[in-house]
């Protein structure tokens, strides 16, 4: 019996691995796509990699599924499974982001600026760093290793970066002379963004939570 939990637990720990690589492919076609827009705006490569981001997020689901699936067969104790199903339901919302904000460029065919330009780069930055040590705190986590809670607080430090960020670009939006359609298809955009670092602050918080209970 104790083999059988051991291996069911294994699987479960190799399923996480791939979901977690998978979400690393999905953000790196999503930052090649927003340099793509950024530099060479609409174009067919473009398109290519809004495609290929969402290949990926759908096989996060397919993953997931997966993940699901083999914890309904008791792979852990009924509390711990309910905490990494909870984990993944969160971070999952990442992906959806990083589409959300491609196809609201694709479908209101939103053009940025010259003068937003860069502060879009550093907030696709900084919110991709807080995946990649969020990805890093699950790693650790389901290792069973220390280092969570300083990831947890570069992340939180990150988050509050790309709010300020968030703030500046929105003053600069509105300040301009764009037309009112198109600073109000900005906003939209500005604020999907900025749910990237927030999506993967409360991430970061719950894994925290997760590895506390664990040492009660």
């Amino acid at each position: 019996m104790f083999d059988f939990f051991f291996k069911k637990e294994r699987q479960l720990e190799s399923l996480i691995d791939l979901y977690l690589e998978n979400l690393t492919r999905t953000q790196e076609h999503f930052v090649k796509a927003m340099e793509t827009c950024l530099d060479e705006g609409l174009c067919e490569e473009f398109g290519f990699l809004i495609d290929q981001t969402h290949k990926f997020e759908s096989k996060a689901d397919e993953i997931r599924d997966e993940i699901n699936l083999l914890m309904y067969s008791r792979a852990l104790i009924p509390e711990s499974r309910e905490d990494i199903m909870n984990l993944i339901e969160q971070v999952e919302i990442i992906p959806r982001i990083f589409e959300l904000v491609l196809h609201l460029i694709r479908a209101q065919k939103i053009k940025l600026p010259e003068f937003i330009k860069l502060d879009v780069k550093d907030l696709i930055r900084i919110s991709v760093e807080s995946c990649e040590l969020m990805i890093k705190q699950i790693d650790l986590m389901m290792k069973n290793r220390q280092g969570i809670r300083a990831l947890m607080a570069t992340i939180d430090r990150n988050e509050s970066h790309c709010d300020h960020i968030e703030r500046s670009l929105m003053i600069k939006v509105f300040d301009s002379d764009l037309d009112k359609v198109d600073q109000l298809q900005l906003k939209e955009l500005i604020i999907a963004l900025g749910e990237i670092s927030d999506q993967a602050d409360r991430v970061s918080k719950r894994v925290n939570i997760i590895t506390l209970k664990r040492r009660v």
